[in-house]
């Protein structure tokens, strides 16, 4: 309804929204009688791949695509069609675009008939239970993106990521807690929410590990979840990190993997193992240049089979990022291509849940 008033108050007689699926392979029209789209292949995909406009001439009329982006948040897109194209109408098209997006964003908190309509299954307890409690898929600025994906995106059990923004900082994790069952995910949920409960009263990255540790030991004794947790300082590049008993972070420069840029002696997890020793945690640090990319992952990822039984490894890992890269793909997109490489290499099956958070600092030229 409210995309109709609001497209009939600016002229447009026929404008449609679609949203992404929750594995973003499909638009999905979010009120309208339309087919759903793929995102590969179709005029709208590729306003949604490539976040930009996208102009289909048809026989009797002409279709404007515009991205519905909240932020740096890929939300869908909007379709308006017209029998001749003027400035007007693309303007109109533009702001119609700009006013849906953070309505969306809000409606879709509360309002279920908006998450219904990105869901293409069924969703389990521990990811409908993890899912309520994750930020948005990607947050950024021109200066910094982070992104992040997770599969099997209806049975996720006991991952989880987690990245915000202050004015001078990145904060960024990925947590991977014990098991695939409800307590894993209220594991990583506990993980997540003493994080952010201690990064939120100014705590330092030490002290966001000692919350987690503390948090978990008392009211989930025996649980514990590996995991990484990054900040990044936005004017520097300096990015610092702590590896709790998790696999190291990967570092592309360009067009290359650094090779063990991000490989430290791992500290014990988080939760009962922590309690158990005395040690400090290490916070490590390294200086990032412009256009690096840094991915946090679960072993889930580079553990995944491929049709022929190799696993898909780190290296390969490392190199689809790259190669997305030499395309200059956005961010989002290439997790988004990344993630559905894999699953469809591997039958759509995983082994273990598989969590990618890819961030790319980008300062201005001096």
């Amino acid at each position: 309804m409210i995309v109709t008033l609001a497209a009939e108050a600016m002229g447009l007689a026929a404008a449609v929204v679609y949203l992404a699926d929750l594995q973003q392979r499909q638009l999905i029209p979010l009120a309208a009688p339309a087919e759903p789209l793929a995102i590969d292949g179709s005029a709208g995909g590729w306003a949604y791949r490539k976040q930009d406009l996208h102009i289909e001439e048809g026989a009797q009329e002409i279709t404007v695509w515009l991205p519905l982006i909240d932020g740096a948040e890929r939300l869908g897109v909007l379709a308006a069609s017209t029998p001749a194209m003027d400035p007007s109408f693309l303007l109109h098209c533009r702001a119609l675009a700009a006013l849906l997006a953070p309505l969306i964003t809000s409606k879709r908190a509360y309002k279920d008939s908006v998450v219904q309509r990105t869901r293409t299954e069924p969703m389990g307890l521990p990811a409908e239970m993890l899912r309520a409690l994750l930020p948005p898929r990607t947050i950024g600025t021109p200066r910094i993106v982070s992104t992040a994906v997770m599969e099997p995106a209806y049975e996720i059990g006991g991952d989880a990521y987690d990245h915000a923004l202050t004015p001078t900082t990145l904060h960024a994790a990925v947590v991977d807690a014990m098991g695939h069952d409800l307590s894993s995910g209220l594991t990583a949920t506990v993980a997540l929410a003493a994080c952010r409960n201690a990064r939120r009263t100014g705590s330092d990255l030490s002290e966001l590990t000692t919350a987690v540790d503390a948090a978990l030991g008392e009211w989930l004794p025996d649980q514990f979840c590996t995991a990484v947790l990054v900040q990044l300082d936005l004017a520097t590049g300096a990015l610092r990190w702590i590896n709790c008993g998790h696999p190291p972070p990967l570092l592309v420069r360009g067009q290359h993997l650094v090779a063990e840029a991000m490989e430290r002696e791992p500290d014990v997890p988080m939760g009962l193992p922590a309690l158990l020793t005395d040690a400090p945690r290490q916070v490590h640090q390294i200086a990032l240049e412009p256009g690096d990319r840094v991915l946090l992952h679960t072993d889930g990822i580079t553990e995944a089979r491929l049709a022929d039984g190799t696993e898909f490894g780190a290296h390969r890992f490392a190199q689809a990022v790259i190669h997305a890269a030499s395309t200059g793909e956005p961010a989002p997109e290439t997790l988004r291509r990344l993630i559905h490489s894999v699953l469809d290499a591997g039958g759509n099956k995983l082994r273990d849940d598989a969590t990618i958070l890819l961030l790319e600092w980008n300062p201005p030229l001096p």
